[in-house]
């Protein structure tokens, strides 16, 4: 009997960054006619994935960071451009 051993390949998965998924998910929305900003917030406070649309892979995409790591993302953002200046 042949010693059959299972390999396992591992491939190396880049993490995209929360902007880029934001800009990739906001630009999804847009393109279906979709108001962004409220559809990501849906998403944000209730956690639904369904706010956001499935078009160009956005909702598995935004899937992929945690919610508060959106909304970190998006209060640094707003302090660093509007109440640092």
């Amino acid at each position: 009997m042949a010693d059959s051993n299972t390999q396992f390949i591992r491939t190396p998965q880049k993490r995209i960054g929360v902007s880029e998924v934001l800009a990739e998910v906001y630009d999804a929305l847009k393109e279906k006619g979709y108001n962004p900003v409220s559809q990501i917030v849906g998403y944000i406070m209730s956690g639904d994935p369904t706010y956001i649309t499935s078009y160009r892979n956005a909702r598995s995409l935004i899937m992929k960071v945690e919610r508060d790591e959106i909304l970190e993302e998006l209060m640094r953002n707003y302090i660093d451009t509007k109440l640092e200046v």
